[in-house]
């Protein structure tokens, strides 16, 4: 039979039962045992509350061991885990209850009264609150004895999960994840990455998205190693925490904000054996000076939303600055030319193409959009511009679309364009990336006003108020005008040369 995540989990929890599984500042711990104690808890809770198999389980927490018990209990019942980031406002929040029609949502405490107004307007939606230290309605419910649910028998091609993503243009994107996604892409980054039960991961990631939840949450533990979770970055602690560890994931602003700290020396580091990146570009610079400081060589990798892992530099063997290393083993990547689809020679830049098992089932209730993103032959267009290297590495050259990669998270221009738009005092908008010595890249806008007398900063804070943090713009630009073609379309590869020294100085405080 084929395995599903809810499988491999039971496995684990039960063969390395007494061993630590996560371990918190402060001295709290749990085992694998307690994992599944707690799992089999949460999966009552949510089953007294009316979840089942195929329903969606929306999710706006904070980081902490009760929402991973909560995820690993969605998978006991097969139901569909929807992670949501914890700096959605209200607005955002609306659009993905409607689009996604959860049977049951779970918030902070501090956002309970947010939820319900909007569940008013979904009938048959509950929505109950967790928080960390088990907290909350739903934490609860939770510490009740009821009956422990049998797991709902599923197979490969069930939905287990779905992340929201976005293009350029539209509105977010729900990436239909399914068992067998899960399983192959976790399974094939455990070997490739050397994870045994011998490891300790330092986890400084959110757990809403795929990097935190879908690869270092799944790599560890489906290799029975113990997880070290921190709440968030934070570079001291993860300097102390190294002296105990083996492997740290993270973002390329991990990496740049740690060379800022003294304390990262060849010393510190010498228990560590693998130091992972993704989720953004690491810059050579970057790459280089980790290397002068510690005496290793950051591991870079590429993946997607709606691919999990794609590639990556070796185990062992050469890793390469600005390269993203070679197709995962069951991973078929292509470089084509985009307009045609035509397969391009090595060297030839075009967009990558990617097929297998870790690939994505579709765009939920999208198939427009589905069917767009998919070759005839089965191979999904990732949208990022890259060429193969004569030894098989592939080198990222950038973006077909114009998205924003800012602090290891994806930003959408269009969707900041329309909330500037929608503001009185602008006529038009126009938001790019610039370079960031820290985030990798900042959001930046050019606005063009219709009241001259409208400030910058006035207009961030409104935003602050309508956008998630990592949205509003670092930085708003009033111009008189912006370049345009022929046909009346902004450039804005002219508006990021002459706004790419803008943030030259900056320091991670920036």
């Amino acid at each position: 039979m084929e395995p599903t995540l809810r499988s491999l989990l039971a496995a684990q929890f039960e063969h390395h039962a007494a061993r630590t599984a996560i371990s918190q500042p402060g001295g709290r711990s749990w085992s694998y045992e307690d994992l599944q104690a707690g799992m089999l808890r949460y999966a009552a809770a949510l089953a007294a509350l009316g979840l089942g198999a195929g329903d969606r389980l929306l999710v706006q927490t904070e980081k902490s061991v009760e929402t991973l018990l909560l995820y690993f209990a969605a998978h006991h019942l097969g139901a569909i885990y929807v992670p949501l980031n914890t700096d959605y406002t209200k607005p955002e929040i609306e659009y993905f209850i409607a689009d996604c029609e959860p049977r049951l949502a779970v918030c902070r405490e501090e956002r309970a009264a947010e939820f319900d107004d909007l569940a008013r307007t979904r009938p048959g939606l509950r929505c109950v609150t967790l928080g960390p230290n088990a907290t909350g309605t739903l934490a609860a419910l939770a510490g009740e004895t009821l009956p422990a649910p049998p797991p709902a028998p599923r197979g490969g091609d069930d939905l287990a999960v779905i992340l929201y993503t976005s293009g350029t243009t539209g509105r977010s994107k729900g990436a239909m994840l399914s068992n067998r996604n899960l399983v192959s892409n976790a399974l094939t980054l455990v070997a490739a990455w050397r994870f045994t039960a011998d490891d300790v991961l330092i986890h400084a990631l959110p757990i809403f998205h795929i990097h935190g939840l879908l690869v270092a949450v799944h790599c560890a533990i489906l290799a029975g190693a113990k997880i070290l979770f921190l709440p968030k970055f934070d570079a001291a602690a993860i300097c102390a925490a190294m002296a105990n560890a083996t492997v740290l994931m993270g973002v390329p602003t991990f990496y740049t904000r740690l060379l800022d700290w003294p304390a990262l020396t060849r010393e510190a580091t010498r228990t560590m054996r693998l130091f992972i990146a993704g989720s953004a570009p690491l810059s050579a610079d970057t790459f280089r000076s980790f290397e002068a400081r510690t005496g290793q060589r950051v591991l870079e990798r590429y993946g997607m939303t709606e691919t999990g892992m794609l590639a990556s530099n070796p185990y062992e063997g050469e890793r390469l600055a600005g390269s993203v290393g070679h197709a995962l083993p069951g991973v078929t990547l292509r470089i084509a030319d985009s307009e045609t689809g035509a397969l391009l020679p090595t060297g030839d830049v075009g967009i990558v193409e990617a097929k297998g098992d870790n690939v994505f089932q579709g765009y939920w209730r999208n198939p427009e959009k589905t069917a767009a993103e998919f070759r005839p032959d089965g191979f999904f267009i990732t949208g990022d511009m890259g060429r193969f290297d004569a030894n098989g590495y592939l080198h990222l050259v950038g973006r077909a679309k114009d998205l924003i990669i800012s602090g290891g998270l994806n930003v959408y221009p269009k969707e900041i364009e329309a909330a500037l738009d929608d503001l009185p005092q602008v006529t038009e908008s126009a938001v790019i990336g610039v370079p960031h010595s820290d985030l990798g890249e900042a959001v930046v806008a050019a606005v063009i006003l219709a009241d001259t007398e409208a400030r910058a900063e006035d207009l961030r804070a409104t935003l602050r108020g309508q956008l998630a943090g990592f949205k509003v713009p670092k930085h708003i630009e009033v111009v008189d005008e912006f370049p345009r073609n022929a046909m009346g379309k902004v450039q804005k590869n002219l508006l990021r040369e002459r706004f790419r020294h803008l943030f030259a100085t900056s320091s991670s405080s920036t």
